[in-house]
C-alpha cells in the first residue's frame, strides 16, 4: 500500500514555500536595490546634465550679447566642448553649420537644444534673468568711452564718501556698460540722501540710448492707447500710469529694436553626447556588479523550483511572447483565470491602448502637419510669385505675408502650451483675482475686433466673485472662449461674458447666438484639431487647439468646462472653478 505524504511534508509544498520565502525577499532587495541605484544615478546624470547645459548656453549667450555676429565664435565652442565633454554645434535658423566642435560632416543631432537669442533669453536655461528676458551682457549703444567711464567713477567716489560721513557703508560697482554706480543703499534711503550728497549722474551717451529708447517705447505706448512715459537709465518708467505690463512690453520691445545691431542674431543650439562614451566615468557600473551577483544567487536558489514550475508556465508565456514580437497586432487567448490569465488581458487591453494611441499619433501628426502646411505654402507661394516678378511686395503683399507668419507663430505657441500640459509643466502663479475684473479686460482685449465684425459684447457679472488664479492664464483661457464664440457668431450677432457663484464654485459663462454645434459633436469640441467643417478649411480663422488648451488651462486650475448648444439658436461655454482654488 502506497503512503500518503502528509502535506505539510510534501516536498513540493515545502519547495514551494521556499520558493515563495525566496523570491519574496529577493524581489524585494532587488527592487530596493534597483530603485536606489537607479534613482541616485539619474539624479546624478540629469543634475550634471542640466547643469552642463546652462553652462553653455550662458557662455553662448554672452557671446551673441558681445558681438555682433557668430564669425568668431568657434574657440569658445571648442572651448565649451572641453569643459563639459558635450558635442556643441551652432547654426542659423536655416541649419548653417556656424560652429561645430564635432568632426566636419557629423550630422545635427535631430533635436534643437535651445535657440540663443541674447534679447529673448530661455528662462529654463537662465533662470536668473531678468523680467524682460533681455541679457545684461547686451550693452549696444549704452556703452561708455573711457572719458566717461572715469567720470563716473569719480561721481561714484564722492557719492560713496559722502553716504560714508552719513554713516552709511555703500559699495561701488561697475555695470557692464563700465558706468559705476553705488550699491548697498536701499531705494527710498538712497533718494533722500542724493539731495544731501549729489544728484545721480548720468552721461551723454547714456543720455542719447535713452532717447531712443523713449522715442521707439512712445510709437508702440501710442498704438496701445497707453500714456506717454520717460525710461530711466534702471529701464524702469515714470510719469505714466497706464497698464503696467502693456508698458513694460513696450519698453522692453524697444529695447530689443535699439540692441538689434549689436547683438548676434538668434542661433540654433544643438547638443549631444560626446562620440567616445569611456570619456565619462560609468556612475552604475559598480552598483550593476552588485545587481548581477545578487541575480545569480536568486538563480542558484530558484532553480529547483523553475524546473518543476516552468514546464506549465511555458506555454502560455511562449504566446504571450509570439504576440509581443508580432508588434501588438496579435491578441493572446485567455484560457484560465489565474494569473497567466490576469496577464494575458492585460496585455490584450495594453495592446488595444497602444493601437488606439498609434492612431491617435498618427491623425495628430498628419493635423499638424496640414495645419502648418497651409501658411507655409502662401508664404512660400507669395515669396515665389514676388521672386518672379508675378507680385508686387507692396504694404498689401507684406500684410498678407505677415498674417501669414502670425497664424502660424500662433499655432506652434498654442502647441507650446499643449506640449507644456501634457507634460505637466504648466506653471502657475496665483494671486486674488477679480472676476469682473478680469472680464472686463477680456472684453476690451476682444471689442475691437467684435465692433468690427458688427457683434455686441458685452458682460454680466452677479455679485463680485473672486478667485485664488493664475491672471495671465485665466484671461487666456476666457479669452479663448470669447475668440472663439467671435468665430462662429455672424454678423448681428451677441456675445456674453457672465460670471457669478454656485455654492462653493465661481462659475464663468461665455454665450452666443452663432451657428451653434451639432448635439453629436459636442463631446469632440475640446479635441486637438477638431473643427464642425468637416473640409478642415480656414473659414473661421481657428487653428483647432483653442479650446483644447481652455480644457488644460481649467483642469490646471482644478476646475472644468463643458459646452452646450442648440444650433442656429446658441452655445454657452461654462467654466467652474473652486472658489478657493490654487489656496
Amino acid at each position: 500500500m502506497r503512503r500518503r505524504v502528509s502535506p505539510h511534508r510534501s516536498l513540493v509544498v515545502k519547495l514551494l514555500a521556499s520558493s515563495v520565502l525566496i523570491a519574496v525577499a529577493a524581489v524585494g532587495l532587488t527592487m530596493w536595490l534597483t530603485a536606489t541605484t537607479t534613482s541616485e544615478a539619474i539624479r546624478q546624470e540629469q543634475g550634471q546634465v542640466l547643469a552642463d547645459d546652462a553652462s553653455i548656453y550662458d557662455g553662448l549667450a554672452g557671446y551673441a550679447a558681445t558681438h555682433p555676429g557668430w564669425a568668431e565664435v568657434g574657440p569658445l565652442v571648442r572651448e565649451l566642448a572641453a569643459r563639459t565633454g558635450r558635442r556643441i554645434a551652432v547654426t542659423d535658423q536655416d541649419r548653417r553649420i556656424l560652429a561645430d566642435s564635432a568632426a566636419p560632416g557629423t550630422p545635427l543631432p535631430a533635436r534643437t537644444a535651445a535657440v540663443v537669442d541674447p534679447l529673448r533669453l530661455d528662462p529654463a536655461l537662465a533662470p536668473g534673468a531678468a523680467q524682460s528676458l533681455i541679457d545684461a551682457r547686451a550693452i549696444g549703444p549704452f556703452r561708455l568711452s573711457e572719458q566717461e567711464r572715469e567720470q563716473s567713477r569719480l561721481k561714484a567716489e564722492k557719492m560713496a564718501n559722502c553716504l560714508r560721513g552719513s554713516g552709511l557703508s555703500p559699495q561701488t560697482v561697475v555695470l557692464p556698460n563700465g558706468r559705476a554706480e553705488v550699491k548697498a543703499v536701499t531705494p527710498a534711503v538712497k533718494a533722500g540722501l542724493e539731495e544731501f550728497c549729489d544728484r545721480g549722474w548720468i552721461s551723454d551717451t547714456e543720455k542719447q540710448a535713452l532717447d531712443e529708447v523713449n522715442k521707439l517705447a512712445a510709437g508702440c505706448l501710442r498704438q496701445h492707447g497707453q500714456p506717454r512715459i520717460r525710461v530711466a537709465e534702471d529701464f524702469t518708467w515714470y510719469g505714466g500710469a497706464g497698464d503696467a505690463a502693456v508698458i513694460r512690453s513696450c519698453v522692453d520691445d524697444a529695447r530689443r529694436e535699439q540692441l538689434r545691431p549689436h547683438v548676434a542674431p538668434a542661433a540654433l543650439l544643438f547638443l549631444a553626447s560626446q562620440a567616445d562614451p569611456r570619456a565619462q566615468p560609468d556612475p552604475v557600473r559598480v552598483d550593476t556588479s552588485r545587481l548581477l551577483g545578487l541575480g545569480l544567487l536568486v538563480l542558484a536558489l530558484t532553480v529547483g523550483v523553475t524546473v518543476l514550475v516552468g514546464g506549465r508556465l511555458v506555454r502560455p508565456l511562449r504566446l504571450l511572447t509570439e504576440a509581443a514580437s508580432a508588434d501588438g497586432r496579435r491578441r493572446v487567448p485567455v484560457t484560465t483565470r489565474d494569473e497567466i490569465g490576469v496577464l494575458a488581458r492585460a496585455f490584450n487591453d495594453l495592446a488595444d491602448r497602444r493601437q488606439r494611441l498609434e492612431e491617435q499619433r498618427k491623425a495628430m501628426v498628419s493635423d499638424i502637419a496640414h495645419e502648418l502646411r497651409t501658411p507655409l505654402t502662401t508664404i512660400r507661394g507669395g515669396l515665389e510669385a514676388a521672386q518672379d516678378g508675378v507680385a508686387v511686395p507692396d504694404d498689401a503683399w507684406l500684410s498678407s505675408q505677415l498674417e501669414e507668419v502670425l497664424l502660424l507663430q500662433h499655432i506652434i505657441d498654442d502647441l507650446q502650451d499643449l506640449a507644456a500640459a501634457d507634460a505637466g509643466a504648466f506653471r502657475l502663479h496665483p494671486e486674488p483675482v477679480s472676476v469682473p475684473d478680469l472680464l472686463d479686460q477680456v472684453a476690451a482685449a476682444h471689442r475691437a475686433r467684435a465692433e468690427q465684425s458688427g457683434i455686441a459684447l458685452r458682460t454680466e457679472v452677479d455679485g463680485d466673485p473672486e478667485l485664488h488664479a493664475d491672471p495671465v492664464r485665466l484671461r487666456q483661457l476666457v479669452g479663448n472662449l470669447v475668440a472663439n464664440a467671435l468665430r462662429h457668431t455672424p454678423a448681428g450677432g451677441e456675445v456674453v461674458l457672465a460670471a457669478g457663484t454656485e455654492r462653493a464654485e465661481v462659475v464663468i459663462s461665455v454665450a452666443d447666438n452663432g451657428s451653434g454645434i451639432a448635439e453629436a459633436d459636442l463631446p469632440l469640441v475640446f479635441e486637438r484639431f477638431w473643427r464642425a467643417e468637416k473640409s478642415r478649411n480656414r473659414g473661421t480663422g481657428g487653428s483647432g487647439l483653442g479650446l483644447a488648451i481652455v480644457r488644460q488651462l481649467a483642469e490646471a486650475h482644478g476646475g472644468a468646462v463643458t459646452a452646450t448648444s442648440t444650433p442656429g439658436v446658441a452655445t454657452v461655454f461654462t467654466l467652474r472653478l473652486p472658489a478657493d482654488q490654487l489656496s
